[in-house]
């Protein structure tokens, strides 16, 4: 099981557009997909077209992370596909998520995803956790039961500084061995065509992060938006456009499922 974080320490770079690419790439071709909302903003709840009021979400489960009947309750079907738990489900965002977004968590609390998705390994081949714009509780809870984090930016000064940060911190954090989180790379979202800013500042990043810039960067797309307003898969929306932004997400997809390869032939064997 490959637990993929999608964070951005800036809001507004599009990571929830990211995360709902992902899920449906994924869905897309048939992989069991988890989708977790840390965002107590619960934006990918709502574009899987799953209810942000749900009785049980992912603020119960950070509650009570080793209660198996709460896990159980909290995993419902993405509303893209109907009622057929297993294919892609969602852990649900809440607003009370935020009171576990506090700058300091102890390594137990920062442990509490983690114990809670070990519960569930073998009923999915991927996990996305769409994380807050922030680096607090959340995103630290995130990242720590996280094997990868693709770090979503656009092409302007401001995104670039955010995304060094980000990959510093998750380096920090795999410094202190409280998790063995390695970056998949950068996302550069929303590029326009024609751009000379957008060039220069992804020209900018190639420079300073290499070959952690992941291609291709996704093009800024009306597409994007529609089919998220109405609550459905990239994949399945009509047109050339939609096509082409959903070929983007699938070979995002294809990157991070090849980099969990390689980080099995890395490990130890037991």
């Amino acid at each position: 099981m490959l637990v993929l974080s999608i964070s951005s320490l800036k809001g507004g770079v599009g990571k929830t557009s990211v995360t709902l690419g992902l899920a449906s790439a994924a869905y897309n071709r048939g992989i069991p997909t988890l989708v977790v909302d840390m965002d107590p903003q619960a934006d990918s709840s709502t574009g899987l077209d799953v209810p942000t009021s749900t009785r049980v979400d992912i603020a119960d489960v950070l509650a009570a992370p080793k209660s198996q009947k709460i896990l159980s309750e909290a995993i419902i079907p993405s509303g893209w596909v109907g009622d057929k738990l297993g294919q892609l489900d969602v852990i649900s965002g809440s607003p009370r998520a935020a009171e576990f977004d506090r700058p300091s968590l102890s390594e137990k609390y920062l442990r509490r995803l983690e114990d809670a998705l070990s519960r569930v390994a073998k009923g999915y081949r991927l996990v996305l956790i769409d994380c807050p714009p922030s680096l607090n509780g959340l995103t630290r809870t995130a990242w720590t039961a996280s094997n990868r984090v693709a770090v979503v930016t656009e092409p302007s000064l401001f995104s670039v500084a955010a995304a060094d940060r980000a990959l510093r911190a998750a380096d920090e954090l795999r410094q202190r061995g409280t998790s063995d989180i390695q970056p998949l790379g950068l996302v550069v979202n929303r590029v326009r065509a024609g751009s000379n800013e957008h060039d220069y500042r992804i020209t900018e990043m190639r420079e300073m992060f290499g070959p952690l810039v992941l291609n291709p960067p996704l093009a800024e797309r009306a597409v994007m938006q529609q089919a998220q307003g109405s609550a459905r898969p990239i994949h399945t929306w009509p047109g050339k456009p939609a096509e082409e932004v959903a070929t983007s997400f699938d070979t995002l997809l294809e990157r991070a499922l090849r980099s969990e390869n390689i980080r099995s032939r890395n490990t130890p064997k037991q």
